[in-house]
């Protein structure tokens, strides 16, 4: 793998926000690429909205502009998913995470102009729904299957499951919580499909990516931990046309551990062992929260760059 492009959405202390976090990728028609995060004074002020922007195919970044409609809670993790001329907007809103709710905005025209946003599962208080990371995958049956997880009022507890869709993310039916056969906080899955069913990665508090695995991403098998170091932050990946996967995250094993550096795992046996193929960002500082998808021969993949802007990343497969 070759790193091609690495670039800022916009330079530091020029963006409409302080502070942004939690990025999200997807391409759109004619060659444009979309991007998305969450912006405000700090993660969960009140401020805190979605912002995003669109990279023209010259490369150029274009003004941010706000996604969410202005209320008096915090939005946050917003996820992009492309299907066609349909781009679907996800994110939560919520002054804590155990209150969250989900909300939705669609594109019919290829992400030019977007619907009004919309309660994802209306009436739904169960912390939130649909992706709460990265983006949801279309398996080979047509179901949307999108990785979710809770977390507890008081943050000690933490569960992660999975919503489907089989109408193309209109309604929605999650699946029981993961079981565990220890303790563990479990957030956050990143999922793909392989010839041996469904597959899920995610970020816990163990020092290491957890795994689940299902025949069909409606029962799931307990969750077991992997030999891949996790520093308690996101991750995302992907599946290659040629069968292997991609992970990228900041391989650090130690409980919140140090968010640098971020890294680019590649897997050509369905996950067991892995090669840090490249790294994106090394050195003091927060460069976290990756999103990731393969395009054309490409990775795309944005990220947090310590807070203050987001980070875009074109990788030749």
């Amino acid at each position: 793998m070759k790193l091609c492009e690495k670039t800022l959405l916009y330079p530091v202390g020029e963006g409409p926000t302080p502070s942004c976090h939690a990025s999200t990728v997807c391409t759109l028609p004619g060659g444009r690429v979309m991007a998305a995060w969450f912006g405000g004074h700090h993660e969960s002020a009140d401020d805190v909205e979605i912002w995003s922007s669109v990279r023209e195919p010259d490369g150029r970044w274009g003004t941010p502009a706000q996604m969410s409609a202005p209320t008096d809670e915090a939005c946050w993790n917003p996820v992009l998913y492309r299907e066609g001329d349909d781009v679907t907007l996800f994110f939560k809103r919520g002054r804590r995470i155990a209150h969250w709710k989900t909300f939705v905005r669609r594109s019919r025209d290829g992400g030019v102009t977007f619907g009004a946003e919309q309660e994802l599962v209306p009436g739904d208080e169960s912390g939130g729904r649909g992706p709460v990371k990265d983006k949801p995958v279309r398996l080979r049956d047509g179901t949307l299957i999108a990785g979710a997880s809770h977390e507890s009022e008081d943050g000690k507890i933490w569960r992660a499951f999975f919503d489907l869709s089989p109408d193309g993310g209109q309604t929605w039916k999650r699946t029981p919580y993961l079981e565990t056969s220890a303790p563990l906080r479990l957030i956050q899955p990143t999922i793909w499909e392989d010839g041996d069913g469904v597959h899920a990665f995610l970020r816990s508090d163990a020092g290491v990516v957890c795994r689940a695995d299902s025949p069909d991403g409606r029962s799931w098998s307990a969750v077991t931990k992997t030999a891949l170091p996790n520093n308690n932050s996101g991750i995302d990946g992907t599946a290659l046309p040629d069968g292997r996967l991609v992970l990228v995250c900041n391989p650090v094993g130690r409980d919140w551990g140090a968010r640098t550096p971020l890294s680019v795992l590649v897997s050509g046996d369905g996950g067991r062992t892995w090669k840090r193929e490249l790294d994106l960002a090394r050195g003091e500082g927060e460069y976290s929260y990756p999103a990731v998808i393969a395009a054309d021969g490409e990775l795309l993949v944005t990220f947090t760059w310590n807070r203050r802007t987001v980070a875009f990343a074109r990788i030749e497969i």
